[in-house]
């Protein structure tokens, strides 16, 4: 892959993660400033339901960072955008939609079939 490419992917990536830890920054505020005395049961429900939910994405963006992370260290490696299963490269479409792929389109598509035969 051409280095311009790998530097735009770099710089999306780093981009992205910014982002995550900004927010994740931002909701550990929130819930630090947030009174933990709410008296009417309906309100503290809701609250309830709303920091679960925040922390829900929180986690999902954990994971996402961990991803961006690998993909960060294949740019340093010299093996971004190469498929870890069949070691084909992976099109460029897919690299677009998702840049922390680890797997081209035939590859992903067959894990997911053995996935989803397997009932998982």
């Amino acid at each position: 892959m051409e280095k311009k490419v790998q530097d735009t992917f770099k710089k999306q990536l780093e981009e992205k993660r910014a982002d995550i830890l900004k927010e994740a920054e931002r909701t550990l505020n929130e819930l630090n400033e947030q009174g933990g005395n709410i008296p009417d049961p309906n309100d503290r429900a809701s609250a309830e339901s709303g920091r679960n939910f925040e922390l829900r994405i929180r986690q999902r963006e954990r994971k996402l960072l961990s991803k961006i992370e690998e993909a960060l260290q294949r740019i340093e490696d010299g093996n971004f955008g190469e498929c870890e299963s069949c070691g084909e490269i992976i099109g460029m479409k897919r690299l677009e939609a998702r840049p922390v792929t680890t797997l081209c389109i035939e590859c992903k598509t067959a894990q997911e079939s053995r996935e989803k035969a397997q009932g998982k």
